[in-house]
């Protein structure tokens, strides 16, 4: 039995909607799911990967901070410590005004008159500063106060320079000090060997050719026969 065309379309009616946008939600058909539900999947401890969800917390809560300054522990800290050399005073920030207050740096022409002891001294106090300096730095990069870092930064040059001029004598006084070892080397009256005395003044080696010389004279007149009048 064979059905015509009109009873087909009566029976099976043709979408005639031209538009595919739709305000009822699909759900005739649900989503098909592409993964599986494994809750570990992508965990690993060997590539560090953690879990995508959120753990949970234990049951306890958190400790509250404690406010009154009455309950707070009593540290009891060295005065003498070491770790107060990295301070001001004992202080974590200085004012502007206390880090403004500074001399200018060393200059080179003044250096050269102190010895190797009073530059290794103002060596290690430049050091020092810095290691202040650089507390500072990170206190301010921490506590964000907003004022400090022109002055410390310009007291930072200040020390850096008298660094830069300590090195500058040091490497003057190292040239001078290889210059005169190779004009030792060439020189008769200084022995670097390090058997005898380091320096023998030409007139003390001059003494003994002369008084040989001297006694061979004195030997030569005795031997010769005296003439006669």
């Amino acid at each position: 039995m064979s059905l015509s065309r009109p009873t087909l379309r009566l029976l099976f009616p043709r979408n005639t909607s031209s538009s595919g946008f739709h305000t009822s939600a699909a759900t005739q058909f649900p989503r098909r799911i592409t993964r599986d539900r494994n809750p570990n999947r992508g965990v690993s401890a060997v590539r560090r990967q953690p879990h995508k969800e959120p753990l949970g917390v234990e049951k306890y809560g958190l400790p509250q901070p404690v406010v009154d300054p009455a309950r707070h522990t009593q540290v009891e800290t060295d005065p003498d410590h070491g770790l107060w050399g990295f301070f001001h005073d004992k202080k974590a920030l200085p004012t502007p005004e206390e880090d403004d207050k500074h001399g200018r740096a060393w200059s080179v022409e003044e250096l050269r008159q102190k010895s190797w002891e009073d530059l290794h001294r103002l060596w290690w106090v430049c050091v020092r500063e810095r290691n202040i300096m650089a507390t500072q730095k990170m206190e301010r990069k921490r506590l964000k106060p907003g004022y400090g870092d022109y002055e410390a930064g310009e007291r930072d040059k200040t020390v850096r320079r008298t660094q830069r001029a300590i090195k500058h004598v040091l490497t003057e006084r190292f040239y001078a000090w290889e210059e005169a070892s190779n004009l030792a080397v060439k020189d008769p009256e200084i022995d670097l060997s390090g058997n005898g005395p380091l320096y023998t003044p030409m007139a003390v080696l001059e003494e003994p050719a002369e008084a040989a010389e001297a006694a061979e004279a004195a030997e030569t007149t005795e031997t010769q026969p005296a003439k006669s009048a």
